[in-house]
């Protein structure tokens, strides 16, 4: 069964959000899901990149025009 964890770091600036996700992630287990909502702009780019360059898949789920949602999953 698949647990879904929720980070609401809207407006948190960069590079803090990225260091709350980093955190977040390591506490997952495997197949646990984390749900995180950010500030479009430089905070989405800032995340977006990083989670690509450790690795991690992720989908957004949600955008409007002052922040996304993205479901980021723990395959580890």
């Amino acid at each position: 069964m698949t647990s879904l964890k929720h980070l609401d770091l809207k407006s948190v600036p960069c590079p803090l959000n990225v260091v709350k996700i980093k955190l977040a992630l390591e506490k997952l287990s495997k197949n646990e899901q984390l749900v995180v909502e950010l500030d479009k702009g430089e905070p989405e780019e800032m995340v977006l990149n990083n989670l690509k360059d450790m690795g991690f898949l992720y989908k957004q789920i949600k955008e409007n025009d002052k922040f996304i949602k993205i479901i980021i999953f723990n395959e580890n």
